[in-house]
C-alpha cells in the first residue's frame, strides 16, 4: 500500500496567521518565513490517504484544508474515511466529501467513535437531515461507530484508543503494519501491546519545548516512538516550533518529520 501526507500540521497550520500579523517577529525559529520558498515547512491541517492494491482509498481525517490538499494531489475517488477523533481540524472537511458522492451513489462509510460521529451529526447537522434541500450538494454519508476491530475492503482495521485531554472516543489506528496517531498525550499500556511489529509508525509530535495539556512534544514522541520501536517512524501534527531540517538532528536514524506531499510504500 503507499501512504500519501495530505497535511502534515496542527490546527494553526504553518505558516500561522497570529506569526503572520506580527510581520514573523516572534516565530521561534522563523519557519512561518521560511514556509514561504520551503514547501517542506508549509503545512497544512493533519491528514493521510492509504492506497491499497485493490484499488481502494482509505482517507483517514478530513482537513480543514481537505479541499485544497485534494486538489494538491488529484485525489480521484475514496472509499471509505475513518475518523480519528471529533476536533474541528480532524472534521472541517467534510462539506467537501460531497465531490465524492452523488444522491445515485451509496453512502460513503465514514468509521469513528461514537463521540467522534456524534459531533460530526450535530456540526453538519444539514447533512443527516431528510428533509435537506439537494440543490446546493451535500456529501452522502453513512456513520458507524467503531468500538472494536473492524475488516474493510479485506483489510483488518485496529483502532488504537488513546489520551488526548479530557476527549473521549480519540483514535489513532492500525492497517497491516502501518499505524497512525495524530494526537495523543498518552497511551495505555494494553493499547500501546497493537503496535507490537509495526513497519511505519506516524506519530505526533506538536512541537520541541513547552510542555502541551493534550499532545506529546518532540521528547515525548521520541521516548514513545522508542518504546514502540518501529522499523521507521514519521512525526505528524506539528507547529511552527519544529524545523525539520534544525530539529532532525535530535532524531534516530529510523526517525524522520512528515511533509505535506511525502508518499511512501509499505
Amino acid at each position: 500500500m503507499k501512504v500519501k501526507f495530505l497535511g502534515t500540521g496542527t490546527s494553526h497550520g504553518v505558516p500561522s496567521i497570529d506569526c503572520m500579523l506580527n510581520n514573523y517577529k516572534n516565530c521561534p525559529k522563523n519557519v512561518c518565513e521560511k514556509s514561504k520558498y520551503d514547501l517542506k515547512h508549509y503545512r497544512t491541517r493533519s491528514s493521510i490517504l492509504i492506497e491499497f492494491e485493490t484499488n481502494k482509498n482509505i482517507l483517514i481525517d478530513v482537513s480543514m484544508d481537505f479541499r485544497h490538499q485534494a486538489l494538491r494531489e488529484r485525489i480521484n475517488k475514496i472509499d471509505a474515511i475513518l475518523i480519528t477523533h471529533c476536533h474541528f481540524d480532524h472534521i472541517g472537511g467534510i462539506p467537501d466529501i460531497r465531490s465524492y458522492t452523488s444522491r445515485n451513489s451509496e453512502p460513503l462509510k465514514v468509521f469513528g467513535s461514537f463521540e467522534s460521529n456524534n459531533v460530526i451529526k450535530k456540526t453538519f447537522s444539514y447533512i443527516f437531515d431528510p428533509n435537506t434541500f439537494w440543490g446546493g450538494g451535500i456529501p452522502k454519508l453513512s456513520l458507524i461507530d467503531v468500538y472494536e476491530s473492524f475488516e474493510l475492503f479485506g483489510e483488518k482495521i485496529v483502532p488504537i484508543f488513546v489520551e488526548h485531554a479530557n476527549l473521549k472516543g480519540c483514535f489513532g489506528y492500525r492497517i497491516k503494519n502501518l499505524a497512525y496517531i495524530p494526537d495523543i498525550k498518552s497511551i495505555s499500556l494494553k493499547e500501546k501491546e497493537k503496535l507490537n511489529g509495526l513497519d511505519l509508525l506516524i506519530l505526533n509530535c506538536l512541537r520541541e519545548e513547552k510542555q502541551h495539556v493534550s499532545h506529546l512534544i518532540l521528547g515525548q514522541s521520541i521516548e514513545l516512538a522508542r518504546e514502540i520501536m518501529p522499523k521507521k517512524c514519521f512525526f505528524i501534527h506539528m507547529c511552527h516550533d519544529i524545523d525539520y531540517q534544525l530539529d532532525k538532528a535530535k532524531l534516530d536514524s529510523w526517525m524522520d518529520f512528515s511533509y505535506d506531499g511525502l508518499m511512501l510504500d509499505i
